[in-house]
């Protein structure tokens, strides 16, 4: 039946997963891909906070990013309505009971967006709108997944796709619940945590790709508005691993330490990565510029269907 044969659709795909990173890592080893798994972190200990301020870092910055862009945007399109209401009846002469009957549908459709979607649709609209009137905010975005995107393939995790936007996201994967943002080949990854079985690499790997899009966006912009579900995420990883706070805040500084000193280190490769993102650059010709060439190719582990659970 259809369950099963999504379940063999699902063993497809991870076995190519599989295959491609086996692929990637036998490239790596041969000097084909020399940078991916390549990148050089610093080393894991107990970090002050001092040590991070003398490399120009501030910790609070990357754990508590406000998205400024979309709340005032979200206040602006609620007064428009408002206003639009207003006037439809003083200046259009819109019967009062329409008007009242149009916001109650607009208020139940969006309870059902929030319970049954998880306010999803509305993201998709507030996400739509930011991209047409505020220049900027469609560049922040590039520069959050570059930086996921680069730090995954440094530190050795494959990407395997990428979305810019909401509404990309949506025609990509059929599903409103799909958030923008980089999608990689993590099976060895989802099965140790599935297991109990996490090694301190695979965390710190983990780690580092998490807080890599705010990062990117603090060494770019001097401080971040995405990447708010990215920091729950790793909190939620550290909690389920029963990480106490003296741990937790261990780990966190020497990722936020470790993270950014590697993406100042590639900051051209960074912003270059941005670029083609931006303009919608395959996996395959991302990892080419990273690599510094035009004959890195990847195998085609990209297919349709392909599990967008995993999203950063």
């Amino acid at each position: 039946g259809d369950a099963s044969a999504q379940q063999e659709g699902a063993r497809r795909a991870a076995e190519a997963e599989d295959g491609a990173v086996a692929a990637a890592r036998e490239a790596a080893t041969l000097g084909a891909l020399p940078r991916f798994g390549g990148g050089a972190l610093v080393p894991k200990r107990a970090y002050e906070l001092e040590e991070l301020r003398l490399n120009r870092l501030d910790p609070a910055a990357f754990l508590s990013p406000v998205d400024d862009t979309l709340e005032r945007l979200q206040g602006r399109l609620t007064a428009g309505l408002g206003l639009a209401s207003l006037a439809s009846v003083f200046a259009f002469g819109v019967p009062p009971d329409k008007v009242v009957t149009t916001g109650a549908t607009a208020v139940f459709a969006a309870g059902v967006d929030a319970v049954g979607y998880g306010g999803a649709a509305w993201g998709l609209v507030l996400d739509s709108a930011a991209r047409a009137l505020d220049g900027g905010y469609g560049r922040r975005v590039a520069v959050h997944e570059a930086g996921h995107f680069l730090v995954a393939y440094l530190v050795g995790i494959l990407p395997r796709g990428y979305t810019l936007s909401s509404l990309d996201a949506f025609r990509q994967y059929g599903a409103l619940r799909v958030q923008a943002g980089c999608l990689f080949c993590d099976g060895d990854f989802q099965r140790a945590v599935r297991s109990g079985k996490l090694s301190s690499s695979e965390l710190d790997s983990f780690a580092c790709v998490a807080l890599a899009g705010v990062a990117a966006e603090v060494m770019c912009f001097g401080r971040a508005e995405g990447g708010a579900a990215d920091v729950a995420q790793l909190d939620g990883i550290l909690r389920a691993l029963g990480f106490d706070q003296t741990k937790a805040t261990k780990q966190v500084r020497w990722t936020v330490l470790a993270v950014t000193l590697l993406l100042r280190e590639f900051r051209d490769v960074h912003a270059a990565l941005a670029d083609v993102m931006d303009r919608g650059a395959s996996v395959s010709e991302c990892v080419a510029l990273i690599e510094d060439k035009t004959d890195a190719l990847l195998p085609d582990y990209v297919g349709k269907g392909a599990d967008a659970r995993h999203v950063l």
